[in-house]
């Protein structure tokens, strides 16, 4: 009977244990808390008209949202951050957008506008 009991409490602490995060990794809490914050910039994004089409990639990792992709133009960039950093529980955002030109079917690329914003 005891060493059923100390096997299942090995067993409980080893799950427990495997469900925990570090630096590197998500918890598992942590990594359905950054699914849903992806879920809602997302939707936000796609909510507003001037961010709407664009080829934007949302991330979330431990409250830190990173956008990624292409958009139109500067003042895009920077309304996709304003939007991200908006949306409750976000602790950070990390705006690699690029800004691109149109030629015709051809695009050729600005430079990024790499700018990591605390909030």
């Amino acid at each position: 009977m005891k060493l059923r009991r100390l096997i299942w409490m090995g067993l409980a602490c080893a799950a427990l244990c495997g469900c925990a995060g570090n630096p590197a990794q998500e918890s598992t809490g942590e990594y359905i808390d950054s699914t849903v914050l992806t879920a809602k910039v997302k939707a936000k994004l796609a909510s507003i008209p001037e961010t709407n089409g664009a080829a934007i990639n949302v991330e979330t990792f431990k409250g830190v949202v990173q956008l990624s992709g292409f958009v139109a133009t500067q003042e895009v960039a920077r309304k996709a951050e304003e939007i991200a950093a908006s949306v409750p529980g976000v602790k950070r955002v990390e705006n690699k957008l690029t800004v691109t030109v149109g030629v015709g079917s051809v695009y050729l690329s600005e430079a990024p506008v790499c700018r990591t914003l605390g909030y």
